[in-house]
């Protein structure tokens, strides 16, 4: 809605901007003001939020400064308030600044506004709004408690309200995961889907699934939504003892542990089939059966069998007592090491003999040269000396070592 206006003719001629009529004190008839342009900037603002635009001129002469709306509405004229809204204001108004506030942003705010400076011919500068769709907290659809063990389930997350399209992201237990995205446009702003299928067991039981929505109007954080699943399964047991040798005499505790949801409570002892013998020796607190001073009666196979509404499990626990005096003794390693020292000593002596033994009997070889060689004056005679006494030469062997 526009303020009341004038129409003043100066010179014979209207002198008119936008919406709003101009007085003769700012019609752009000064030379001065030839070689001015006036500056904005691009602003980003979050639905809800606060945005300045800002228009400056260096070294103006009283050219007049106007604001106007991406549907060519004027808002300010200098200081002159044209367009009746209260989200719009006035912060300061100068022959080189016209700057005005918008509050509670909205998403039609959005769009390119208008600076214009009264010269001749009027010259402007435009300023683009971008206006960020904040997007709302995401849901998670699609869970229902309990899960049984082994179902099929989609957790779906949904996110509205979004400008641009928001970011979704499934983690399980803070360890990111890949899901299904889908965008849909509404308007000016989009909805995100998200779906992430499960086969769902056992170890899924506690786990918390979160959908975090991530976006550029969430600066300081993001928008999150959990869910913790919770699985019913059957029961599986097993058996914990506080020794691992039981000896007669001694004190030992087997504990029950079962695992199942629900909780398998309360659980069952047997042994061998059958009741437990003994109580009074024997105490059941519970899960746990303790042998104040186990004996060789105890002896036996030992059952803990846990039952919830999905079903039943057991696990079994042999005991064999044994009589501490009947044990090998540790071994004496005195005894060992002096074994090993003999039969090192009797060894080298060994050695040391065999290497003497073999050093005595090392000789030369005994051939058998000819006889009478050493008497005869020439090798001829020295062969027929030789040869003759071959028939009466006593007959000589020879031993090598």
């Amino acid at each position: 809605e526009l303020l009341p206006q004038k129409l003043l003719i100066v010179e014979h001629s209207i002198c008119c901007c936008g919406c709003a009529c101009l007085s003769h004190t700012f019609c752009p008839s000064l030379p001065g003001a030839q070689g001015q342009f006036p500056i904005v900037q691009n602003m980003t603002v979050t639905e809800g939020g606060i945005v300045n635009l800002t228009c400056r001129v260096e070294h103006n002469d009283n050219t007049s400064l106007q604001w106007s709306n991406p549907a060519q509405q004027t808002l300010f004229f200098g200081d002159k308030k044209a367009l009746r809204d209260n989200r719009i204001e006035l912060v300061r108004a100068t022959s080189q600044e016209l700057t005005i506030s918008i509050s509670e942003v909205t998403l039609a705010d959005e769009g390119m506004y208008t600076c214009s400076l009264f010269t001749m011919p009027v010259k402007t500068a435009k300023a683009f709004l971008t206006v960020l769709g904040m997007p709302k907290k995401p849901e998670i659809n699609g869970l229902t408690k309990p899960v049984m063990e082994g179902d099929q389930i989609t957790l779906t997350c949904v996110t509205s309200g979004s400008k641009p399209a928001a970011d979704v992201r499934w983690f399980k237990n803070e360890k990111e995961v890949k899901g299904a995205k889908e965008v849909n446009a509404s308007g000016k702003t989009f909805t995100v889907k998200s779906s992430l299928q499960l086969q769902v067991n056992r170890h899924d039981d506690g786990v918390a699934y979160t959908c975090r929505v991530d976006h550029m109007a969430l600066t300081a954080t993001h928008e999150e939504t959990t869910q913790v699943l919770e699985v019913h399964y059957a029961p599986y047991v097993e058996i914990k003892h506080s020794i691992p040798a039981p000896l007669e005499g001694q004190y030992l505790k087997l504990e029950c542990v079962p695992h199942g949801n629900p909780s398998p409570d309360p659980v069952l002892w047997t042994k061998d089939g059958g009741e437990l013998p003994d109580l009074d020796r024997v105490i059941v607190e519970g899960r746990e059966l303790t042998f104040m001073a186990l004996n060789k009666t105890d002896n036996g196979t030992y059952r803990c069998e846990a039952t919830n509404h999905l079903g039943t499990s057991h696990a079994e626990y042999k005991l064999v007592v044994k009589d501490p005096n009947a044990l090998p003794g540790p071994p004496d390693h005195a005894l060992i090491g002096g074994i090993v020292a003999v039969v090192v000593f009797a060894t080298l002596c060994l050695i040391i003999v065999l290497g003497r033994y073999l050093a005595r009997h090392k000789g030369t070889y005994l051939t058998n040269e000819a006889k009478g060689a050493d008497d005869a004056p020439d090798a001829d005679t020295a062969i027929i000396n030789a040869d003759g006494n071959h028939a009466h030469a006593e007959e000589k062997k020879e031993y090598f070592i």
